[in-house]
């Protein structure tokens, strides 16, 4: 990326990523599974919102690992 700050939407990308990162040498099933947990668990409503919002339009920048993940993330109202 060249500019200086990140859009909320590549943050998200990128934390997401770390997180799948992390997680990669479990296979890509566990992976996801625990990437979900991980978001559930950790990230608050409007960051699931904004992740969930992002993979609806087409989740570029995201992971195999992430995108597999999405599906178990918990909705916000």
């Amino acid at each position: 990326m060249t500019a200086a700050f990140e859009t909320e939407t590549e943050t998200l990308t990128r934390m997401a990523n770390q997180i799948a990162g992390f997680f990669s040498a479990y296979g890509e099933a566990e992976a996801a599974a625990e990437t979900a947990t991980h978001i559930n668990a950790y990230w608050e409503s409007r960051m699931r919102r904004g992740l969930l919002a992002h993979v609806a339009a087409g989740g570029v920048g995201l992971s195999p690992i992430v995108l597999a993940a999405a599906v178990k993330i918990n909705r916000p109202a």
